[in-house]
């Protein structure tokens, strides 16, 4: 069976944790900080697990995650 090739921009966005549950980085933490307040930002700044129901995408789009 051929090698599968890894979608580099999944690459770059999601990895493994110790536990082998694929984590990835909250959405609204590039721009627009001053008006957010710091819990938020705080909050925002913390990996999460990916969905259950996304798990399988993402796979697909990294195989050798």
């Amino acid at each position: 069976m051929p090698k599968l090739k890894t979608r580099r921009a999944a690459a770059k966005r999601f990895r493994r944790s110790g536990s082998g549950k694929i984590m990835r980085r909250k959405a609204f933490k590039n721009h627009l900080l001053q008006k957010k307040t710091t819990a938020r930002k705080v909050r925002l700044s913390k990996a999460v697990v990916v969905s259950e129901y996304d798990c399988d995408n993402v796979e697909l789009m990294a195989p050798y995650l």
